[in-house]
């Protein structure tokens, strides 16, 4: 059955490309205030280096295990199957996982204050997409309340 691009969860596709662009976009530094790398050194910068290098491999993984799977919409496609190996074995949201890690690491290679506070909106954002994608998900695979329990949501381990 085909749906339309608001039942598949259009909106929030566009507001997550918006943001990322804003993020993208955010300037290094705003009159009157430091940059990031005045506040935490130089060191900064390779941690950026090393948060974008393992959120683009974790985001990745992520597509590859997702595979035919894959749709920019939060609602599962109708011909899916629940991926529970890889990736997703460690956290249910591997690619919102790797775009978050990559985002805190571009606000600190920046050196960007704005893309600081716009990488925590965009963790907001995946959370709370996340949790409308998981009621579509219940609904669509039964198994998925079990999966759930079993493994963690956004932060490997811990959330």
């Amino acid at each position: 059955m085909m749906q339309t691009f608001i039942e598949r969860g259009g909106w929030w596709v566009t507001a997550q490309f918006g943001l990322l662009f804003a993020l993208v976009a955010a300037p290094p530094e705003l009159p009157g205030l430091p940059t990031l790398a005045t506040i935490l050194g130089q060191g900064a910068l390779i941690v950026g280096v090393v948060l974008c290098g393992c959120g683009a491999m974790l985001a990745g993984v992520g597509l590859l295990h997702l595979g035919a799977n894959l749709t920019p919409f939060p609602r599962p496609r109708d011909d899916g199957r629940l991926v529970q190996h890889g990736a997703y074995a460690i956290v249910r949201h591997p690619i919102y996982s790797g775009i978050i890690i990559g985002a805190f690491g571009w606000s600190l290679l920046r050196g960007s204050i704005i893309a600081l506070v716009l990488s925590v909106a965009l963790l907001v954002f995946f959370h709370l997409k996340s949790r409308r994608e998981e009621r579509w998900l219940v609904e669509r695979y039964p198994e998925y309340a079990d999966y759930q329990k079993r493994v963690k949501k956004i932060i490997p381990f811990i959330w």
